[in-house]
């Protein structure tokens, strides 16, 4: 009985479906203790049996409520706060205090509750963490850690993890180097692994990987809770990912799916290069991003017309996010038109701090951008370069607000019928434009999608509604396809595949409304049609290993999914 409330469970206990049914030891032990317990925890809709049955009488009021009337409760309790970050607060409180009623609330209201649990909230949390840090979820593995990260994965009493969301901090949001702080993003990405992806919340495993920050204002920072020093970089900080690589393997075996998140450029596309052949891994920032907008972009095609080949791509902003969603569509174009990878990437332009990307600069360019340096002049400048390639698409990704101006919105409409403007920067604050200054200086042309949620927009009388870019469709129906078929790696043709699936939820009604997404309200439905359709590519591929296939990947995914209901214990 050496484990927490999550381990101790582990033993003699029912299981139904994949999922612990009575915590037969747990409530023997004490029914206190079974209150304590997130994991199974009802509050105050034990039952008078279950009450008798697990040493709970007297310990709870009489009272006998449903899981819907809790819900019902907490809903109004949560709206009755005004700070977004209070509500956070609260939600986190439920979560470490009942989970499936969290999840039950998550999933039941996930419009409203995702900017509270995921951006644009999770920033202001992490950047507050310190502060409202009050009971540790998931594992810290810092510098002091080298030569046993092994042992100190094994400090967590679960054994069977699916996925891992790791992050060293140092690229949160657009909102910078927020170090061990950063766990807020681990932690909000796996709670929606379990709501829209259906995850077992006991596989999921949030890692923050501490190796110092450059954030002078958390160095100075007495509620700081991380490691007081500068980062660690070269030898010391690849030593450390490269044990943690391994240490995830011996212990969880070859199919963890380890997701990278908010890593800086430079280690984001190291770690992928380096670990995509040898393990289960994933980078969100680059690889979900591209996803989505993806997607995004094979529905758009309905509105503004013409092949994705038919159109010229601008980017502002060169790093992971733009970088990966120029490749993605380069192989979407080169899938569709038979045309080379290299041939494809000429329809796509990007624009740094610099400007524009061209052939001359390639000497002083870090890797990632050399495949997109073509030949042109140089242009030092988004406008100017927007007035020369014409692009019909433009594409932000640059984490600085405000770039797309009114001059910039208005060429693009003065050479389109229907511009396509993209503003993905997180949080909202960070946002190139405003889905308002879109459809106003576009004078109602645009057809807008954004990474932050943005409020229907009224123009002349006619109401807008920007699509949401958010990678919460593509990643919790991407990670449960890999989980349900056992991949061994993720290939590029699996994230294609991903964004047709989602692209295929979207209805021609929602199409009618200007809507480039489905709407959030039917998400498990939407993950479980894009796990499918991953897991069929897998097979394809043979990445698969669990055999037999299942006849019908839409339905099996269905029946994967963790449900928030209420087990009755005996």
């Amino acid at each position: 009985m050496g484990n927490d409330g999550d381990g101790a469970v582990d033993n003699n206990c029912c299981v139904h479906g994949g999922q612990l049914v009575t915590p037969w030891n747990m409530s023997i032990s004490s029914g206190h203790n079974l209150l304590r317990d997130p994991r199974h925890n009802k509050g105050l809709a034990f039952t008078e049996r279950e009450r008798e049955a697990h040493y709970l009488t007297g310990l709870l009021p009489p009272t006998i409520s449903s899981q819907e009337l809790q819900e019902k409760k907490v809903l109004q309790l949560i709206r009755q706060y005004q700070v977004p970050l209070q509500k956070y607060i609260a939600l986190i409180d439920l979560q470490e205090r009942n989970e499936r009623l969290f999840y039950k609330l998550l999933i039941d209201h996930v419009e409203e509750l995702l900017p509270i649990v995921y951006t644009p909230t999770v920033g202001e949390a992490c950047q507050k963490f310190g502060s409202i840090f009050r009971r540790p979820q998931g594992i810290y593995i810092s510098l002091k850690d080298k030569g046993r990260v092994l042992e100190v994965l094994r400090n967590w009493p679960e054994r069977n993890i699916e996925v891992i969301v790791v992050t060293d901090g140092e690229r949160i949001l657009g909102l910078g180097d927020l170090g061990c702080q950063g766990m807020g993003i681990p932690v909000g990405k796996l709670s929606l692994y379990t709501a829209l992806g259906g995850v077992r919340p006991s596989a999921c495993l949030p890692i923050t990987i501490d190796v110092g920050t450059n954030n002078e204002k958390l160095l100075n920072d007495e509620f700081y809770i991380g490691l007081k020093q500068n980062r660690a970089r070269g030898e010391e900080y690849d030593a450390l990912l490269e044990e943690f690589m391994n240490a995830v393997k011996i212990n969880y075996g070859e199919k963890i799916l380890i997701q990278y998140e908010d890593f800086a450029n430079h280690n984001a596309f190291t770690l992928l290069n380096r670990y995509r052949t040898s393990h289960l891994v994933f980078n969100d920032d680059i690889q979900g991003t591209a996803s989505v907008v993806l997607s995004g972009l094979l529905s758009a095609l309905k509105l503004i017309g013409g092949t994705l080949s038919d159109h010229t791509f601008l980017f502002l902003g060169a790093g992971e996010a733009g970088t990966g969603i120029a490749e993605l569509i380069a192989l979407q174009i080169s899938k569709q038109t038979g045309v080379n990878v290299e041939e494809a990437r000429k329809k796509i332009w990007l624009v740094d701090s610099k400007g524009l990307v061209v052939g001359s600069r390639k000497e002083s360019l870090p890797h990632f951008k050399v495949p997109w340096a073509h030949e042109h002049e140089p242009i030092n400048n988004l406008l100017d370069a927007v007035k020369e390639i014409k692009p019909s698409v433009l594409i932000g990704t640059s984490g600085v607000g405000r770039q797309f101006t009114q001059e910039v919105i208005e060429t693009m409409s003065a050479n389109n019928e229907k511009p396509l403007i993209m503003a993905l920067s997180n949080p909202t604050s960070q946002a190139e434009c405003t889905a308002e200054e879109a459809y106003t200086w576009s004078k109602g042309k645009a057809i807008f999608a954004s990474g932050s949620p943005f409020d229907p927009v009224t123009y002349e009388d006619k109401v807008f509604v920007p699509g949401q870019a958010n990678n919460a469709y593509i990643f919790p129906g991407f990670g449960l396809g890999l989980i349900m078929c056992g991949a061994t790696r993720v290939h590029d043709d699996l994230l294609l595949a991903a964004s047709e699936g989602l692209a295929s939820q979207v209805t021609d009604e929602n199409y009618a409304k200007g809507y480039l997404f489905p709407p959030f309200s039917c998400i498990r439905k939407i993950s479980a049609h894009i796990a499918a359709q991953v897991a069929e590519k897998a097979y394809e591929l043979g990445l698969a290993s669990l055999q037999p296939r299942p006849n019908d990947l839409v339905k099996f995914a269905e029946s994967c999914m963790f449900s928030p209901i209420y087990p009755n214990y005996r």
